[in-house]
């Protein structure tokens, strides 16, 4: 469904990786000294990497749908900042698997056997999905490093679980406001349809009939 003028204030969408200011050198060795990653963090690192794929993989198929949509809805740029984003976000992972003397293996994440997105507001519940989905991976390896005191881990994993919320508070903003501009939508075709239907039933039909009866009577 196009979209129309908005009707709120626009929520800013968090800046893209390339925008945001680099993070902070981790010294040489800094990884190396932890010595070897544990087999289910390095695991769970590897799955992580292949789900930010993924990812990336959904936002390009969404942005496609919406390519030629003279009216896109204006989460879109968002969406192609993602693409790239992720993908960042995956190599960075087995950048630091390969640190930590870790085995790179990345399974198969189903990918989302999905052509048509809907709405606005069916895509970015699709997305929501995605990124909160993600949220949990972090989240439980954080978990899990904490249980492996894997400090080094832990700290590597904060700027990543930052950009998780971020993202996820702009799309619950860009949800709450698509969802209120397709029921605004809805109301003025409604009414229209209401108008029409006054217009039609205002509207006196003379039978054929009635005519010769008019015309003697004149």
């Amino acid at each position: 469904m196009a979209s129309t003028a908005p009707i709120l204030a626009l929520d800013p969408a968090p800046a893209s990786a390339s925008a945001s200011p680099p993070a902070p050198a981790r010294a040489q060795g800094q990884a190396q000294a932890q010595g070897p990653l544990s087999e289910a963090c390095g695991v769970a690192i590897n799955y992580i990497a292949s789900y930010e794929l993924n990812v990336s993989d959904g936002y390009l198929s969404m942005v496609c749908y919406f390519d030629e949509d003279p009216d896109a809805p204006v989460y879109v740029p968002f969406f192609q900042d993602q693409v790239e984003v992720k993908k960042g976000h995956a190599r960075q992972f087995i950048r630091y698997l390969k640190e930590r003397k870790s085995k790179v293996c990345l399974p198969v994440v189903k990918r989302l056997d999905k052509e048509y997105w809907g709405t606005n507001v069916q895509a970015i519940v699709m997305a929501l999905e995605l990124e909160n989905g993600l949220h949990k991976l972090l989240q439980d390896l954080q978990n899990l490093a904490s249980q492996k005191n894997e400090t080094d881990l832990l700290e590597f994993l904060k700027r990543f679980v930052g950009k998780q919320k971020r993202n996820i508070k702009y799309l619950e903003y860009q949800h709450s406001y698509q969802k209120e501009l397709e029921s605004l939508v809805k109301h003025q075709a409604d009414r229209l349809n209401i108008r029409r239907q006054h217009s039609k039933s205002s509207i006196v039909v003379v039978p054929k009939s009635s005519y010769l009866k008019i015309w003697i009577s004149i």
